[in-house]
């Protein structure tokens, strides 16, 4: 049994795709094309020439007596009509209606006359000219100018009917006009594609420059409170074995073994999401879970071993917070307590207050060291991301943050946050039938 083959054979008429003689015609006319855009004086000399040749030759010879209808019309004054109809092409391209009308006068002049020369149907060329490139209203003025020879023509020579004498112009006139508005809206249909697609192109980078930007924004993120926060309790647990180390070594050895866990911590998360970044091998980079709100005990665990005591409080349960809000609700609590490591003071304490609703999160972080003696992130001089990153990530669930000094005494700094929590979307109705 043989097996089927696809018909490939040139002139297979079940072959997809354009045909070849389609193809070479189509790249010939887009050359032209090309070639009229970039020397459009050198393509109008080249056709004026080539008509001025025609017109000249049929007017210098005999040719013009077997269709004149008065063969005697002095030779000179063919010679000048026939320059008349074809010299004004040079000029057809930017005065189209101006050489029209000269070309009339001249066909008024080949009318009268008699000699009927051939050359008078240049006015074609000139007419698709202005079809293609002036307003449509301007080709009932050109069909005017046009039809004026005809009438001198049937006025001066009545013998032949109207019929036979200006139904034959009148579908030329049409038919040329048809063509150089089809023509024209071809044009200004590929003109608004080219300028969609530059439209679109122009979109697309800047969809990925938002992109870009916006990943940047989440990455500096990222880094600033992981390495922020563990940079701070690395520097609190350095503080604490330093004073230690002189009273009691074994502190001060679980101070740097603590220091060690704490920075290996750090630089792992530092290299993952290093990782994420890199170009090479991006389907081998280590992937872990974002912090979430079971991770809150071993946040705090960490701050306390740095020197801050912290009290927490926990009400009701976090299994309706999703994904998303729990990092955001985790790391707000990690850069308020960072932010106390740096700025509270050595008798800061804090206060973590979460409360689970079924219609949202609310946290309230406090401390009680001095506004006085520190410098937050986002207020004063604005340096810094903590705040900033803070009221990022909030936004992007409509939540609210409040942040800023507590009234004396005691004083101290609070952090106040809520997140709300979309209802659950209705189950899906079974529409089949019993």
């Amino acid at each position: 049994m043989t097996e089927a083959r696809p018909r490939e054979r040139r002139g297979d008429p079940d072959r997809t795709g354009p045909h070849p003689l389609a193809q070479y015609i189509q790249r010939l006319v887009q050359r032209v094309r090309a070639f009229d855009r970039r020397r459009p004086l050198v393509w109008d000399l080249l056709l004026t020439g080539f008509y001025v040749i025609t017109a000249l030759v049929d007017g210098a010879g005999h040719g013009w007596r077997n269709v004149a209808l008065e063969p005697g019309v002095p030779q000179p004054l063919v010679i000048a009509m026939s320059l008349g109809f074809s010299l004004p092409l040079l000029c057809r391209r930017h005065h189209p209606m101006a050489v029209l009308a000269f070309m009339s006068a001249v066909g008024v002049v080949n009318s009268a006359s008699g000699a009927m020369l051939q050359a008078a149907l240049l006015q074609l060329i000139v007419l698709f000219s202005i079809a293609l490139r002036l307003p449509l209203k301007t080709l009932g003025a050109a069909g005017a100018m046009m039809s004026l020879p005809l009438v001198v023509a049937a006025i001066r020579f009545p013998e032949d009917s109207w019929d036979a004498q200006i139904v034959p112009y009148f579908w030329a006139y049409s038919l040329v006009a048809l063509l150089g508005i089809a023509v024209r809206s071809r044009q200004d249909y590929t003109r608004a594609l080219v300028e969609r697609a530059r439209q679109l192109e122009v979109e697309r980078d800047q969809q990925a420059r938002l992109a870009t930007a916006a990943e940047r924004t989440r990455i500096a993120r990222e880094m600033h409170d992981i390495i922020g926060h563990n940079l701070s309790v690395i520097t609190g647990l350095a503080d604490g074995g330093s004073y230690a180390a002189a009273k009691s070594p074994e502190r001060a050895a679980q101070a740097l073994e603590a220091i060690g866990t704490t920075s290996r911590q750090a630089l792992s998360e530092l290299r993952r999401l290093l990782d994420v970044l890199s170009d090479e091998a991006p389907a081998t980079a280590e992937l872990a879970p974002q912090p979430a709100l079971s991770d809150l005990d071993q946040l705090i665990d960490g701050v306390r071993a740095a020197g801050l005591p912290v009290r927490s409080t926990v009400r009701g349960t976090p299994e309706s917070v999703p994904t998303g809000r729990q990092l955001t609700v985790y790391r707000v609590i990690q850069e308020a307590l960072t932010n106390t490591l740096k700025h509270g003071g050595p008798d800061a304490t804090a206060a973590v207050d979460v409360a689970y609703a079924p219609d949202g999160v609310t946290v309230d972080v406090t401390d009680t060291g001095a506004p006085s003696t520190r410098t937050r992130t986002g207020t004063g001089s604005g340096i810094g991301r903590g705040l900033t990153g803070m009221r990022e990530r909030t936004s992007l669930y409509d939540g609210t943050l409040e942040a800023g000094p507590l009234p004396r005494p005691p004083g101290g700094w609070r952090v106040h946050l809520h997140l709300p929590i979309p209802p659950p979307l209705p189950p899906a109705k079974d529409n089949q039938t019993p």
